[in-house]
């Protein structure tokens, strides 16, 4: 008896070039994914069925997490549980309020120890005599409302990273839920917490859920705090806060790896992961895929290539 056939392998397209003095010295693929306004798929590039882990554009769920797990943020306090902060003196602060406010200290925290993610702010901090802290890591946020989530039902501190804690079964249900399909495997994320694979149409379709979910639900509070928030989400130098603040209702999450997740609040929805995980080609691919949905992207500037500190190219979208 014959084998039946092997199915055709989906070709990666050519998301990005990288242009140097008129020579295209680098390409970077990956995969797209654009929803309509009615859920449906409108343009999909490369494979947009098989999971992949969206990193921190998983935040929007674990943060609706913590509040179906009772616990009460609102705001900024909200905005930073679903952040991937660049490590400012704003975040820092308010990550140590948070921690003050729940009777729970920095040494409770898993994340690991770290410096700003953001470069401008990593000079500033390292120069002030500085060293890696929990609270500067980009997840510190996210960490603390898991730990005083944790606090507020009872559950185990010390392990409220494991893939069975309680918190972590709730995470894994809302990430089902919005998502509308099953996790398809469980992960550890840099930051130590679980991480769970989906596909890129089931992360667009989350994020198109959040935009659209009821007023006053879980999702929709995380939603809104994102919107209204968005230097609290990321930094004042970052692509997603540019984005919310310059399309009103869009909400924007990025994550490791080359990925990023982005809902409008008609509905409509993309998400994209670059296959080698360069970060640096994010804001092109975004702005080319917003393009197609005549959403202004004015916000989010240019990608310019650098040679002896001038500009001599640029990283531009392939498709």
């Amino acid at each position: 008896m014959s084998s039946p056939p092997m199915p055709a392998p989906v070709s990666v397209p050519v998301l990005a070039e990288v242009v140097r003095s008129g020579f295209v010295e680098s390409r970077h693929r990956g995969s797209l994914v654009i929803l309509a306004a009615d859920g449906s798929v409108e343009r999909a590039l490369g494979d947009v069925t098989t999971p992949v882990f969206p990193r921190s554009s998983n935040k929007p769920m674990q943060a609706a997490a913590v509040l179906r797990a009772g616990l009460d943020l609102s705001g900024e306090r909200l905005a930073i549980a679903a952040a991937s902060h660049s490590g400012e003196l704003l975040h820092r602060d308010l990550v140590r309020r948070l921690l003050a406010e729940h009777g729970l200290d920095a040494g409770q925290l898993r994340c690991p120890p770290d410096l700003p993610l953001d470069p401008v702010e990593q000079e500033t901090y390292l120069a002030s005599g500085g060293v890696r802290d929990r609270i500067a890591m980009n997840c510190s946020g996210k960490h603390t409302a898991m730990l005083a989530a944790s606090a507020l039902r009872g559950w185990p501190l010390s392990s409220y990273t494991d893939p069975d804690h309680p918190l972590q079964r709730l995470v894994h249900r809302v990430v089902e839920e919005m998502s509308g399909e099953r996790v398809a495997a469980v992960g550890t994320d840099g930051c130590g917490a679980p991480l769970m694979a989906i596909t890129l149409t089931g992360l667009a379709r989350a994020y198109r859920s959040f935009v659209l979910a009821e007023p006053g639900s879980a999702e929709r509070r995380v939603a809104d705090a994102m919107r209204a928030h968005p230097e609290y989400v990321a930094g004042t130098r970052r692509p997603d806060t540019f984005l919310m603040r310059a399309v009103p209702g869009a909400l924007s999450k990025m994550g490791a790896e080359g990925v990023q997740a982005v809902a409008l609040p008609d509905g409509r929805a993309l998400a994209f992961k670059v296959e080698d995980g360069a970060g640096r080609v994010l804001g092109p691919v975004l702005r080319r895929a917003l393009d197609t949905l005549d959403v202004p992207t004015q916000a989010l500037g240019r990608s310019p290539v650098l040679g002896g500190g001038r500009e001599v190219g640029e990283i531009r979208a392939a498709f």
